[in-house]
């Protein structure tokens, strides 16, 4: 009786161990470009609701941008106690500060707790004294006022069904880090500098019955590779949905070809591209994932995606 036990509780202890799957997704842009109201900005952030619970993924880039647009949305952060930084870049910390002082004041919980990936306070020399990264100082400032940061350097997950990719394996070349074809320097852990890869991008990944559902900031791992590792690492399942930045603006022909031919292999049924995907590119992936308008569209400031409701991109953007 206990050898027929065994690998019963053993598939039990898996099970538990997975954390089982969200059930219900909403996701919400709070930061992009387009806007049908609110404010437009070369920036990123998105309220996720899974399952009841509330994260922000990325704060925008100006201070006030999240918070008004969030405001005129009718939407509450003061609720939200758990946030998610997708890389170190301004124009998707730049809200942060500003978003726990306002909210803390009168909600101390408030957006307490940032989820960010190893690698994001790493410095970026700029000139002879410069300092490119801005999360130096926003992490002391954060601190101070009592917030605190949980660094992750894998594939994590942080409530049942909901994972950070954490760093992401470049398996594939994608080299969606650059801007103008140029790239910054990083100074690495053991003190050498060296092209700044951007290597602490995570993206966040909920593991839902139709596939997985993925909110990417830049993507500057590269989509093709965050999805790779999400389903080595979480589960191999259906692309479902990839909501957010996918920084393809400046990507070649060829390389969109290729992009679409593996978002369509990975099974990709909805796609709301904001922020840095680019509006061109995200028409071509419509095209090359076999997509309809219905379920890919160009994301705008309060578009939302519901995992029963599909993608409402907004009036400009349907």
């Amino acid at each position: 009786m206990k050898r027929l036990l065994l690998p019963f509780l053993s598939i039990l202890c898996l099970q538990a161990q997975s954390g089982g799957r969200i059930h219900g997704v909403k996701v919400t842009v709070l930061s992009t470009m387009l806007a049908d109201s609110g404010i437009g900005e070369w920036g990123f952030s998105a309220l996720v609701v899974a399952d009841g619970r509330q994260i922000l993924f990325d704060t925008g880039a100006r201070p006030d941008t999240v918070l008004a647009n969030a405001r005129e949305l009718k939407i509450d952060l003061a609720r939200v106690q758990q946030l998610v930084l997708s890389h170190n870049h301004a124009d998707h910390t730049g809200g942060l500060l500003k978003l726990r002082r306002e909210l803390s004041a009168s909600t101390p919980s408030a957006l307490s707790v940032a989820h960010v990936a190893k690698g994001i306070f790493l410095s970026r020399p700029q000139g002879p004294h410069g300092e490119g990264n801005t999360m130096i100082a926003v992490r002391k400032e954060y601190e101070a006022g009592g917030g605190s940061f949980v660094e992750h350097a894998s594939a994590e997950q942080i409530f049942p069904g909901a994972w950070l990719t954490g760093p992401v394996p470049r398996k594939y070349p994608e080299r969606n880090w650059t801007m103008g074809g140029r790239s910054g320097e990083i100074q690495t852990a053991d003190g050498s500098t060296a092209e700044d890869t951007v290597p602490e991008d995570q993206s966040l990944v909920l593991d839902t019955d139709r596939g997985l559902v993925v909110i990417a900031g830049c993507a500057h791992a590269g989509i093709i590779n965050t999805l790779d590792y999400a389903r080595h690492r979480i589960r191999e399942a259906p692309a479902y949905a990839v909501l957010g930045g996918l920084h393809l603006f400046e990507t070649s022909d060829d390389r969109l070809a290729w992009t679409g031919g593996k978002l369509r292999e990975f099974g990709l049924t909805n796609l709301l591209g904001a922020h840095c995907t680019g509006i061109e590119a995200v028409y071509r992936l419509r095209q090359l994932t076999g997509l309809e308008r219905r379920n890919c569209a160009v994301g705008a400031v309060g578009a939302t995606f519901d995992l029963d409701e599909g993608l409402k991109p907004g009036r400009l953007a349907r």
